[in-house]
């Protein structure tokens, strides 16, 4: 939405900075709305998932096992699989997305994160939508639809 402001990424979390593995995850871009939450985009290397270059998202599994890779990268600190509440398959055109709506009472982006995951190339590319307690009671719909109008 036009009234949320890009902010600004560590070198050390931008994938510019590649210690001390180059295999890491790596936050793309993030923007943010104080009263309705925050979004960012992380990319990852195939490698760190699977061996099979060019892997589709369903080549990688089940999206139970693809966010249990990831899912420390959409909370910032840990996931535990009791936070999961419900996960999804889109298809827009050849692209298939894993989506996930997590509740996480402990993670540093906030207690409601929905995320959305694909592969591409030699990326796995997690969008994540992230609110407050508070900004989720305000902004639930707004954040839905900006999950909903992600795509590679």
């Amino acid at each position: 939405p036009p009234n949320w402001k890009q902010l600004r990424i560590a070198n050390i979390l931008s994938g510019n900075y590649c210690q001390p593995k180059c295999a890491e995850p790596w936050i793309e871009v993030k923007f943010e709305n104080e009263k309705q939450g925050k979004v960012q985009v992380v990319a990852s290397p195939l490698i760190r998932l699977t061996n099979k270059p060019n892997a589709t998202i369903e080549d990688l599994g089940e999206p139970e096992k693809v966010i249990a890779s990831l899912g420390p990268f959409v909370t910032g600190n840990s996931y535990d699989s009791d936070e999961l509440l419900n996960t999804s398959i889109e298809k827009i055109g050849d692209q298939t997305y894993y989506k996930y709506v997590l509740e996480t009472p402990f993670a540093l982006t906030g207690s409601h994160n929905l995320a959305k995951a694909t592969a591409k190339g030699n990326t796995v590319v997690l969008f994540v939508v992230s609110a407050t307690e508070k900004q989720w009671q305000s902004s639930q719909k707004t954040l839905q639809a900006i999950l909903d109008s992600f795509q590679l």
